[in-house]
């Protein structure tokens, strides 16, 4: 039971799944979880405090699997910016083959990494973002749909129109971001032009997901319509689980608010708080549309398998069927 692709092929994993980097949520259990099924996890970087405290998390992952797994490493505008390089040099070193690259301009990272022998999966939310990494030298893409958690870009444009767009003009492996939890998203990525799908949602809301039980709950409880966007005015949109604190700062940008009036209740610290203790209200935190396709909470291994057999029962059974069907139709 495998999907073939480029993308299994080039990053040496047996399924075409991956779990991409998400701030509070990609440590090591879940990263490992992944791993263990046949797909591809990334540990996020940033999540941890230090380039040391990253390195013991990276052990600690290969305590828990022997597959492959990478390390995501996000670069975002700061005013006090993390000391990146020290964060990349502690990927290299640690021997990390593998790296999920997002936000602006990776090209120094990029080049340091591929000296390195380290494979490069950048993450961009458009055709032209795409095209630019794929100038950039990284070995394959993730392109994000308008439908994902997190920072969908400004464009707007949802992963039925966005996938095929990539594919036409993009040569290098390209997995399918935002909107995806299930079977029938994974042979819809893989007929849209894509190599295998990225999901975050979906895997936060697994056993091994180090979160709340009551928030994984409650994207269960949600459904597609449960996200707002926010920062929309300040032209950094993110989609975020709504709550009483995102419908507070969709109503404050809704009155001019800036940045400064609602850092406060954007704060990280509150988010992680969510994840921590479980109250859906402590602050902002990230998910997708996919939320109304998430029905239960089940281990990375089943998750995984049950997408791929899924997958293949429907190309298979149905798919194959209706070629089938309308060359019995024609012989007639």
């Amino acid at each position: 039971m495998a999907l073939k692709t480029r993308f299994t092929e080039m990053f040496g994993v047996e399924h075409p799944v991956v779990q991409g980097g998400m701030q509070w949520v990609g440590r090591a259990q879940l990263v490992a979880a992944v791993a263990n099924g046949g797909g591809l996890g990334f540990i996020t970087a940033l999540t941890q405090p230090t380039p040391e405290d990253l390195t013991k998390e990276i052990a600690r992952c290969r305590d828990l699997t022997d597959k492959p797994f990478g390390v995501n490493l996000t670069i975002l505008p700061a005013i006090n910016p993390p000391p990146y390089a020290e964060y990349r040099q502690a990927i290299i070193e640690a021997g990390v083959k593998i790296v999920e690259t997002a936000g602006n301009k990776p090209q120094e990272h990029v080049d340091e990494f591929k000296k390195h022998g380290v494979k490069v999966l950048h993450k961009c939310t458009s055709v032209r973002h795409g095209l630019s990494a794929e100038r950039m030298g990284v070995d394959a893409i993730s392109i994000d749909g308008f439908e994902c958690a997190g920072h969908p870009g400004e464009d707007d444009v949802p992963g039925l129109i966005l996938i095929p767009a990539a594919a036409d003009k993009i040569k290098i492996p390209m997995i399918a971001s935002g909107g995806f939890g299930d079977a029938r998203g994974l042979v819809a990525a893989l007929a849209l032009g894509a190599e295998g799908v990225n999901m975050g949602t979906r895997f936060m809301c697994t056993v091994e997901s180090p979160i709340h039980q009551h928030i994984k709950e409650q994207i269960v409880a949600n459904d597609e319509r449960a996200t707002d966007l926010i920062f929309r005015t300040m032209h950094n949109t993110s989609r975020v689980a709504r709550n009483a604190v995102s419908q507070q700062v969709v109503a404050l940008e809704k009155q001019g608010a800036k940045f400064e009036d609602v850092r406060e209740l954007v704060a990280g610290s509150r988010g992680r708080n969510v994840y921590e203790v479980g109250d859906n209200d402590a602050g902002i935190w990230s998910a997708g549309q996919v939320q109304g396709l998430i029905h239960d909470i089940p281990t990375c291994a089943d998750l995984i398998a049950r997408m791929v057999s899924g997958a293949e029962e429907i190309i298979q059974q149905r798919l194959e069927g209706m070629v089938a069907s309308r060359v019995a139709v024609a012989a007639e």
